[in-house]
Formats: C-alpha cells, structure tokens, sequence
C-alpha cells in the first residue's frame, strides 16, 4: 500500500492543497495535449460586435466556402509578432506585479538591493 502512494506522488497527484503562500510566484506549464479552445465573449460586447463585422465582411462574397471564426483567429495569429507579445506580456500584470517589475529593474540599473519599502521611499520622495 505504501508503494501505491509514494508513486501517485511521484506523479504529481499528491499536490498540497490549501492556500498558497504569498510570495509564492506561480509556474505556468503549457500543456501541448490540448487541442481545443474556447473564446466566451458572452460578457465582452465590443469585441464580439468586431468579431460579427469581421464574419459579416469576410463573408460578403459571391463564391466559396463560409469564413468562420477559426479562419479570422488562425489569419490574426500569423500576424503577431514579438512587440505584440511585450504588449500582452505587461497587460497581464497585475498593479503589485508592476511595481515589483519598476523595483528589479531600477535595482539591476543602479546595481542596488533595495527592499519594497526603500524603493517606495524613494519613488515617491518620502523623507
């Protein structure tokens, strides 16, 4: 019985449940088994009415097959590139998340160690 356990384990199927820690920083893992996504715009209007314009547009044609959305959305990510990435990359940080970002790189600039609180101080010109 002891064997079964210690191999869920090592499988990573005894997980510690709970809580995370605060300074906990949490790993993405890319799961390349997925071969399905989901887009919900149920909540988001504007996108969604940019989405019907684009099928309505795209599809305003006399011959051949119907463009759905998989067309439009394979078509739009050939068209990312790298700048596009930094742009999502700092619109998924969170206010914290960009302060801490701001600190490192002032304290790699300036090759100090300032704490959250000195840096604070001294952004914000406390004496």
């Amino acid at each position: 019985m002891n064997e079964v356990v210690s191999k869920e384990k090592d499988k990573g199927l005894g997980k510690k449940r709970g809580r995370k820690r605060k300074d906990e920083k949490v790993v993405y893992e890319l799961n390349r088994g997925q071969t399905k996504f989901f887009v919900d715009l149920s909540k988001e209007k504007v996108p969604l009415e940019k989405v019907f314009d684009l099928l309505a547009k795209s599809n305003e044609k006399d011959y051949g097959r119907e463009v759905t959305f998989k067309d439009i959305a394979l078509f739009g990510i050939d068209k990312i590139i790298d700048k596009d990435l930094d742009r999502l990359r700092d619109g998924s940080l969170s206010e914290m998340e960009k302060v801490d970002k701001a600190r490192d790189e002032y304290n790699q600039k300036n090759g100090t160690r300032l704490s959250m609180g000195e840096f604070l101080v001294k952004k914000l010109s406390i004496n």
